[in-house]
Parts: structure tokens; C-alpha cells; sequence
């Protein structure tokens, strides 16, 4: 049971029932769609004039559509399905190297993507944020509803970047500066929270299922996203989750954002991939090599680049270990790039985690991230398609 925080609640008004099922007809569209007002009737019990009711209010909104379904000899059946003729939102994913915008439609399918790298200088990147958003709010004559943003640091539960390592960012108003000058709502968090946030309402449905769960982003650092009940838990100020700098050995290959030599960012991020590689070639044509060209190495059978590869897999498992003996998630998902050589790595990543857990606890799923390649933009995306898919309760 969940205890009610008196000073977050809110009084249950008389269309609160109506808005939870409004929103029931509404996901067993999104995710079940094409599907029948009788088919919902049966898996939710609710009354069919109800959903009727529903699903015109939901047309009129523009967010299902109705198609024609197969017939089996007599009318074609009226299934619903969502409307996805028009974008309807802006993801911002601002990475270290750089920053992805997109637009997307209702169903989460990117549309429009645009890029430039990411300046040190906020102001610069502001500035290009503001201006790439602008470009594509014309492009698509007014149907944009609200702009999300990623972040690679930590942002508080309000909204306001608190710190972001990489570029020394503290307390920007980024998302007012962008909501001001685009008249659009922007909502922000921090970029594991978001891919986690995507897992939780775009994943495929192994996923979807899952309420309690741990992202584990590997980029240039590592970042956690914690999903507990179905939500994104954020902790003290959006603090929560920075796994990364938990202490897992000495003398890594590389330093972490920090400085240090110790924690687990320091020894499976894809830097420390990448240092490892260096270290096996003895440096030999490895100075300008990207960790997407260290995959595709592996795959082709380079053994130094797998050995590389599988090393920080190894490091990967120390520190999933130690989740699952602290938080006990039913999976943990790994994210990020590094996906694309889940077959090299998957075994020993679990190999790992099962030789370090401790026995007789339960077993724990570990899954690759089912979102692609940009799990932190789909993240920014997310951080505004949800909010048609919610509804806020006591």
C-alpha cells in the first residue's frame, strides 16, 4: 500500500474515475491497437455506451483514428487505432559530443531528426536548441504540443539542470529559455532517467510489463535510471541513480567525470573500452578510433577489440551485481551504443552477475535496451508522449 503524501495530494474531484478510464481506453489503443470498442469492452468491463463516449472524445482530440478492419463475411468491423499523421512533439537529446533534435508522433516513431555538436558554451547550445526547434515547429504548421530535453548530469525534480559535469553547467534555465522563445511547454530530466522513462512506455512489451526495473546507460560515462511501480524514482533533488561513481575496484583505464580511478564509470564506460583497446594494440592505429568503430572491429573479429569489448562487459556485471543486491529489480536493462555488441558481451555480462551475487536471491532478467541506438533522445521524446498517456492520481 502506498502511503498518500498529504502535501502532494490532491482531492479526488467527480470526473477523476472518468479520467482513468478515459485513459484505460486510450493505452489499450496505443498498445493493442488496431482494436475494437468490443474487444475493450471484454478485456476492461467496462460498459460499451462508455467507451463509445470515450473513444469520440478521444477522435475529436485528434489522438486515435478509426479503420476498417477485415470482414469475415458480414461488415467490416470499425477497429480504433492512434493517429499518427502529424508530429506532435520535440525531443532535445544534448549529449557530450553532441545534441540530436527530432520530432515524433504519437506512437514515439522519430519523423524529422536534425544535429549539430555541442558547445561548452551554453549559450551556443541554447542558442542552436532554440533555433533547430523553431525550424521544425514551422515545418509542421502548429501540431508540436510540447518539447522534451535530455541532459548527461544531474536535474532536479522542478525541472532546473543542477549540474552538468562535462561543460561545468550549473543551474541553467535552459528549459525556460527554450520554452519562452518556442511558446511551447518543455519538460527536462536527466538522460538515464529519460531512457528509462522510454523503456517504461515505448519498450516492447517484455518490457512495458515490467514495473520494476534499472537502466543501465553506457556512453562516455555510466548513468542508472531507476523505475520503481511504474515511475521514475529520482530521490533528494533528482540525485538518485548516479551509480556510476559507486566504488568497484582500483585502477581503472581511465578516470571518471570526477577524476577518479575507482568507480564503476571508470571501468565500463565506453572510454575505458576504448583504453583497453589502446593498451592491448600497444596504441597502434587506435589514437583516433570512436567506440562505434571498436564494435564494428569486434564484430568483424578483431580479438584485441572483443577482448577489450568483454573486459568491460566483466566490469558491467560487478556493478549490475551490486544493484540487484541492493534494489532487488525484476530486470535490469543495459543501454546505450554499446547494445549493438550485446552478442559478444550478453554472456559475460550474466556470467559475471551470477558468479558474484549472492545465492538465494531471486534471479533478476538482464535484457539489451529494445529502443535503438538513441535510448536518451527516444528518453526526450518520452518526456512529453507520456503525459497523453497518464493521468495524475492520488
Amino acid at each position: 500500500m502506498r502511503r498518500i503524501d498529504l502535501k502532494k495530494a490532491n482531492v479526488a474531484r467527480s470526473n477523476t474515475i472518468r479520467d482513468i478510464n478515459r485513459q484505460i481506453v486510450l493505452n489499450y489503443v496505443r498498445e493493442r491497437g488496431p482494436i475494437s470498442r468490443a474487444e475493450i469492452a471484454h478485456e476492461t468491463a467496462l460498459q460499451r455506451s462508455t467507451i463509445s463516449l470515450i473513444v469520440e472524445e478521444l477522435r475529436v482530440e485528434g489522438l486515435i483514428e478509426e479503420l476498417s478492419g477485415e470482414s469475415t463475411g458480414g461488415r467490416p468491423p470499425i477497429l480504433l487505432s492512434l493517429r499518427t499523421a502529424d508530429a506532435v512533439a520535440i525531443g532535445v537529446d544534448v549529449g557530450t559530443n553532441r545534441t540530436l533534435v527530432a520530432t515524433s508522433d504519437l506512437a514515439g516513431r522519430v519523423l524529422q531528426q536534425e544535429q549539430f555538436e555541442t558547445s561548452a558554451d551554453s549559450a551556443v547550445t541554447t542558442r542552436n536548441i532554440i533555433e533547430l526547434s523553431r525550424k521544425l515547429i514551422a515545418r509542421n504548421n502548429g501540431t508540436i504540443e510540447g518539447i522534451g530535453i535530455s541532459l548527461p548530469g544531474l536535474v532536479s525534480a522542478e525541472g532546473r539542470e543542477l549540474f552538468v559535469p562535462t561543460f561545468e553547467w550549473r543551474d541553467l534555465p535552459l528549459a525556460d529559455d527554450v520554452s519562452r522563445a518556442t511558446g511551447l511547454p518543455v519538460t527536462i530530466d536527466n538522460d538515464a532517467n529519460a531512457a528509462a522513462h522510454a523503456e517504461l512506455w515505448f519498450g516492447r512489451p517484455e518490457i512495458r510489463e515490467v514495473r520494476d526495473f534499472i537502466l543501465v546507460l553506457v556512453e562516455g560515462g555510466v548513468g542508472t535510471g531507476i523505475i520503481f511501480d511504474g515511475q521514475v524514482y529520482r530521490g533528494e533533488n533528482g540525485a538518485a541513480g548516479e551509480f556510476g561513481h559507486m566504488t568497484i575496484g582500483q585502477g581503472a583505464p581511465v578516470a571518471c567525470a570526477s577524476g577518479s580511478r575507482e568507480c564503476w564509470e571508470a571501468f565500463a564506460s565506453e572510454r575505458s573500452a576504448l583504453a583497453r583497446y589502446r593498451n592491448l594494440t600497444n596504441g597502434h592505429g587506435s589514437l583516433e578510433i570512436t567506440f562505434q568503430d571498436l564494435i564494428d572491429l569486434a564484430l568483424g573479429g578483431d580479438r584485441a577489440a572483443e577482448a577489450a569489448l568483454r573486459e568491460t562487459a566483466r566490469y558491467l556485471g560487478i556493478g549490475i551485481a551490486n544493484l540487484i543486491r541492493g534494489l532487488a529489480p525484476e530486470a535490469v536493462i543495459v543501454g546505450g551504443p554499446i547494445v549493438r555488441s550485446w552478442p559478444i558481451i550478453a554472456d559475460d555480462i550474466r556470467t559475471t552477475v551470477e558468479a558474484t551475487i549472492c545465492r538465494g536471491l531471486p534471479s533478476t532478467r538482464i535484457i539489451a535496451s529494445t529502443l535503438g541506438p538513441e535510448p536518451t533522445l527516444m528518453g526526450a521524446l518520452s518526456l512529453v508522449l507520456a503525459s497523453k498517456f497518464s493521468v495524475s492520481v492520488v
